[in-house]
């Protein structure tokens, strides 16, 4: 008896789905030091609790483990929410609507003091096109002017920008990006593809004070979702970046759990540098070095040789690829690199990964599950990109858009994210829109690839934790495992499927402490 762990927290009277297959659901949870100690019934709560516990009746509502965010961008989130959302939320909803609200702001700025801003989709611009630098400088022409678009892959700068970053009708598209040009003239239209890390080594960042405040808002989102863990899938993180996380953490700004992946010009850096790839216990850790492979201008980028060789230097140091591709050339292209990387140095288990995915017909599919290669894809994007698909994706593409269904069949390991701040972070409008298959405006796509309601919370849950090696400590609700856990308004797996993007979150646990708490 004296050596009886006394718990610290209890969660009781609950619709537990714990996700571990020894005991798929419980009514009580137990928690002791930052992890679980037991799950059970609630006869069990008499002989659970002690004299310093904390007992919280959830009063029948459901606790699934703390969700998983498996690609995000962190550091991009932080800084849209603290500067000019031009996204079609904000009700921006034509190219006067985006001049309307630079002018206001560029008049509380002094001249030559950068505005930067973002969010803006030209699908649903009432001009269904992107604006164009002599657009933006109809709103100012004394500040230089960085538009962002959603995706985070093109930009549109006015005039002075352009001059101040060197790009005028002689610069050359840089390696894997474009420069728009009109057609006539040959000027740069201000319009620019694949070209986001030529633009942040010139144009001159948010202060540290800036991305403070944005991560600390960033931070509240997380866990107001649930989302106890996030992989940030930054091509541009690096040890500047790594150790702007560390002081993230010591100074408590992010609470959430993170896995870091290296871009691919930083993997180099990484293996010279005494670089350490763990900070904390479960706090913060490299897990992968990420690859963009595009086709910005029409052929792939790197080549096959170079990505070839780039997959297997990452495969032989241990980490993981973890590839950026969205159509069948480039998903085809990073699997023969990953085969090439297994021929030359066999290893079971490697847990390479393909981000995204989107359009990937089953011979595809049955090959990456035969190579044992994990996919990371977007739910929510069926949600909110929906109607756009509908409307723009060839049909050919449509018909094997976003195939969880029979990736999963297939035997592919398939792991849910958000792309944040690409989409918004909420994880329960990815699980809706996993099993519904329904656009925002309710606009059915491709619903033979639907998923069911407990595949659905995995690819949130333990599918997530799996593509970083850390479904030993969490994933699941079972004892020996990090305390991280929410509590929610309704069952995911229960509900009709219509509801589920309703459900709220009423509490998230973090490490055994109630860090979100909208039931007290």
């Amino acid at each position: 008896m004296r050596n009886r762990k006394i718990p610290d927290l209890i969660l009781t009277n609950a619709n537990i789905i714990t996700l571990d297959p020894l005991r798929p659901r419980a009514q009580l949870v137990a928690i002791y030091k930052g992890k679980v100690l037991s799950v059970g019934r609630n006869q069990d709560l008499e002989k659970s609790k002690g004299g310093k516990a904390n007992i919280i009746d959830c009063y029948g509502k459901t606790i699934v483990p703390g969700f998983i965010d498996a690609h995000f961008h962190l550091s991009s989130f932080a800084e849209s929410v603290v500067t000019m959302d031009l996204g079609p939320r904000n009700k921006v909803c034509s190219i006067a609507d985006i001049q309307t609200k630079i002018r206001k702001l560029s008049k509380k700025q002094p001249p030559g003091t950068w505005i930067q801003c973002g969010g803006y989709n030209e699908f649903y611009l009432k001009e269904k096109r992107h604006p164009t630098r002599w657009d933006l400088d109809l709103a100012t022409s004394i500040h230089p002017i960085r538009l962002t678009h959603r995706t985070g892959h093109a930009h549109v700068l006015n005039g002075l920008a352009l001059e101040l970053t060197g790009i005028s009708k002689e610069t050359s598209d840089p390696d894997g990006g474009l420069i728009d040009r009109d057609i006539t003239t040959g000027e740069p239209t201000g319009v620019l593809y694949g070209m986001s890390d030529f633009l942040s080594n010139i144009i001159p960042p948010l202060d540290n004070h800036q991305l403070d405040q944005g991560i600390e808002i960033a931070n509240q989102e997380l866990l107001s979702f649930g989302i106890t863990s996030v992989q940030d899938a930054s091509s541009r993180n690096d040890s500047k970046r790594w150790e702007m996380f560390q002081r993230w953490k010591a100074q408590g700004y992010l609470r959430s759990r993170v896995s870091l992946m290296l871009g691919a010009k930083s993997f180099d850096d990484y293996r010279k540098e005494d670089f350490p790839d763990k900070v904390g216990e479960n706090q913060l850790r490299i897990d992968g070095v990420k690859i963009i492979l595009d086709e910005t201008t029409g052929r792939l980028n790197p080549n096959q040789s170079e990505l070839n060789e780039l997959v297997f230097a990452i495969h032989r140091s241990r980490l993981q690829a973890v590839i950026h591709a969205i159509e069948e050339p480039a998903i085809e292209a990073a699997c023969t690199a990953i085969e090439y990387a297994l021929q030359k140095l066999p290893r079971a288990d490697h847990r390479h990964r393909i981000e995204h995915c989107s359009v990937c017909p089953p011979p595809l599919s049955r090959r990456l599950a035969s190579v044992g290669v994990m996919v990371v894809t977007q739910p929510s994007f069926i949600y909110y990109s929906g109607d756009r698909y509908l409307e723009t994706v060839p049909a050919a593409q449509l018909n094997h858009l976003y195939p969880m269904a029979t990736l999963l069949e297939d035997g592919v390991h398939v792991a849910g994210s958000s792309d944040c701040p690409i989409a918004p972070p909420n994880p329960l409008i990815g699980i809706y829109a996993a099993i519904s298959r329904m656009s925002e405006s309710g606009k059915a796509i491709l619903t033979k690839e639907s998923i069911m309601p407990l595949n659905a919370l995995r690819m949130y849950t333990d599918y997530a934790a799996r593509t970083t090696f850390e479904e030993k400590i969490k994933g699941s609700i079972t004892p020996g495992k990090l305390a991280d856990l929410v509590v929610l308004s309704g069952d995911p797996t229960q509900l009709p499927f219509k509801d589920i993007k309703n459900i709220q979150v009423e509490m998230t646990v973090l490490n055994g402490e109630v860090v979100w708490d909208k039931m007290g």
